[in-house]
């Protein structure tokens, strides 16, 4: 059922709604329809604020400054007049109206018959179906009845549920005249139509699946419920201001007497939630509800608005994008509510919960293959947060979108997605200074069909070969992402499996922070590949790179080409090859290559000398598995007072 006028709410509940941004720029038309019922004198007594003494055929268009307005919004008023105006004007009219007032007089019956016989279907008829304008019934000149035409009206509005209000009025003695425009205005700001369904006297299912997600974003410990202080921070979000101790307790009240299941633990469940927003709407402050939606990025039709998904992010030429610190404590929160067994790792079910409050499951079977996971396979901690790092560094207007769902800006009170990013300075500013600050490098792995290439990105997450003859063909990842530490720094290296194809190569291939140059040592055509890759992209490049002997555990057979690898390296200045192999029976790959990787991407600059020299190497690996045992432990040692 719509909202009367007279309806008043009488419950404890406070709101505060918030002025939005959108409406400063809202234009609202207001065509006023009927003849001979008062409608001109209405317009001319809210400009004039007294009755006029003549009154003319039809009123002058207007608009109501926003300043004046109590939402803040330009009001372009319209009168309409059939003695003065032609069927195609007021149809076009019509097509351009944000709101319609079909003003009829309480002391004629005739003229409220004709809203249900002439203008709701004319109305109907010139408007989209799926795009219907909400319509104001104005009852004027209430000044010359003592009753009200509400009785009438009322199964009116039930029937058509394109009418949000009706409002009686006198244009003689100014009564109802701003609440008039008032309520047309709201209808616009805060229409009823996408949340609540008169006929089932419930919200839709749009709303229901909004509201839902807020909740659950808003449930900062995922128990289900919203305690006293998530509704606290919640109030404070959305409104500027808590709630008092009593009214706490009034807005459960009201819960607990109509709802079984909607306080539990003293807290606010879903259910609970639900309900009070159904209140608001019956009472007629659905723009509470609307507050609510808008305050978590909704739009009008429902929908996380883009603006609120990908916020402006600019990322310059040769820079790249990774997460701060109050980012990474973001996602670390996240993870630790949804992680319920707290072993540190994702089930299933687990990660299904946490990516509940997105329109669909943004990890694919991929990502187990991407990052590293437990021995059941569930994504560990460490994976998860360098599966975010990942998304950051190549998509991250992706990387925006999946925070928005979140709700990071909510949570973590920050004005958008794009504070938890940060943009890296140009790399030719690391090299000149001969330092960097970023934590993300990235490693193009280049090698020919059977070189080792996918084993050799598995075994950087610890899985030997044995284990990675488990991962389907479908399930396979060209990224590896994980940890590695360099002079006691921790850094992410994602490596990156560049499809073998001399003859194009894109930019995405050949931008990297330093490249692997992978071959078989048991095949004797495998290093001619790495030699062609080497002298064709990058001998005169600045970009780093390093040979890798892979399937070192095979007899080592000569290579057919012109000069031995060892030779090749020395003659263009590059380190040895170094030996790898992911055949290491039960136990993880060693992780010695990756490090090494790291430091050279880290330190571009150094000198072949120091790259030869194995100091240099035990300087920048020690204590990196310290590293990764601390960090794993520190973690589960921050887990048990919660």
């Amino acid at each position: 059922m719509q909202h009367v006028l007279q309806i008043k709410e009488n419950t404890s509940i406070q709101s505060t709604p918030l002025l939005h941004t959108h409406t400063s720029s809202l234009f609202l038309c207001l065509p006023l329809f009927s003849a001979k019922v008062g409608k001109t004198s209405l317009i001319m007594s809210l400009v004039s604020e007294e009755f006029p003494e003549v009154v003319p055929y039809r009123a002058e268009e207007i608009t109501i400054p926003a300043d004046v307005t109590p939402e803040r919004v330009p009001t372009h008023i319209v009168d309409y007049s059939e003695a003065e105006q032609t069927d195609e004007q007021l149809f076009q009219e019509i097509s351009k109206a944000n709101v319609i007032c079909i003003v009829y007089a309480v002391n004629n019956k005739k003229s409220i018959e004709k809203v249900t016989s002439h203008w709701i279907p004319l109305i109907t008829d010139n408007t989209d179906k799926d795009n219907r304008v909400p319509l104001i019934l104005v009852g004027n000149k209430s000044d010359l009845v003592e009753h009200s035409s509400m009785e009438t009206i009322l199964p009116i509005m039930n029937q058509y549920s394109d009418i949000e209000t009706c409002v009686e009025c006198s244009a003689k003695n100014l009564k109802n005249i701003s609440e008039l425009f008032y309520y047309a205005q709201k209808a616009v700001l805060h229409p009823t139509g996408p949340l609540y369904c008169p006929e089932r006297k419930d919200m839709k299912p749009l709303c229901v699946k909004a509201l839902t997600r807020i909740f659950k974003v808003s449930d900062l410990d995922n128990d289900g419920i919203l305690n006293d202080n998530q509704l606290n921070f919640f109030q404070r979000t959305c409104f500027n201001a808590p709630l008092a101790p009593q009214a706490l307790e009034d807005v459960k009240n009201v819960v607990r007497k109509n709802v079984s299941d909607g306080v539990r633990d003293n807290g606010l469940t879903l259910n609970g939630f639900l309900f009070l927003h159904t209140l608001f709407i019956q009472r007629g402050r659905h723009e509470t509800t609307w507050t609510v939606l808008r305050r978590f990025g909704y739009d009008d039709d429902l929908e996380l608005h883009q603006d609120y998904l990908f916020p402006q992010l600019k990322v310059p030429p040769d820079a790249t994008t990774e997460l701060n610190h109050d980012a990474y404590l973001f996602l670390q929160g996240v993870f630790d509510k949804h992680d319920k067994d707290r072993d540190c790792a994702l089930s299933p079910e687990e990660l299904k919960d946490l990516f509940d409050v997105f329109p669909y499951m943004p990890w694919g079977a991929d990502v187990s293959n991407t990052v590293c996971t437990n021995d059941k396979g569930w994504i560990t901690y460490q994976g998860y947060l360098s599966q975010w790092t990942l998304t950051t560094y190549l998509d991250v207007q992706r990387c925006l979108e999946y925070l928005g769902y979140l709700g990071y800006s909510i949570v973590a009170e920050q004005e958008s997605q794009a504070a938890g990013i940060t943009v890296t300075r140009d790399k030719k500013i690391d090299l000149q200074k001969r330092q960097t600050q970023r934590s993300v490098f990235r490693c193009n792995v280049f090698g020919d069909v059977c070189s080792g290439k996918s084993g050799f990105l598995q075994a950087f997450l610890g899985r030997n070969l044995m284990s990675q003859k488990n991962i389907r063909e479908e399930h396979r990842s060209f990224y590896a992402i994980s940890t590695t530490y360099v002079y006691g720094q921790e850094k992410y290296l994602l490596l990156h499996e560049v499809f073998p194809d001399n003859d194009y190569m894109s930019d995405a291939d050949l931008a990297c922070d330093i490249v692997c140059l992978l071959y078989d040592v048991s095949n004797p055509y495998s290093f001619e590949y790495c030699a062609k890759v080497f002298k064709q992209y990058f001998m005169d490049s600045k970009t780093p790179c390093m040979m890798i002997a892979a399937k070192s555990d095979l007899p080592e057979v000569k290579q057919q080409y012109g000069c031995t690898p060892l030779e090749f390296c020395r003659k263009h200045k590059m380190p040895p090859p170094q030996s790898f192999t992911c055949n290491t029976a039960a136990a993880a790959p060693s992780r010695d290559i990756y490090t090494k990787l790291t430091t050279v991407a880290m330190y571009p600059h150094v000198s072949q000398a120091d790259l030869k020299s194995s100091t240099f190497w035990l300087r920048a690996s020690v204590g990196a598995a310290m590293f990764a045992v601390l960090g794993i432990a520190m973690y589960r040692v921050l887990l048990k007072p919660r």
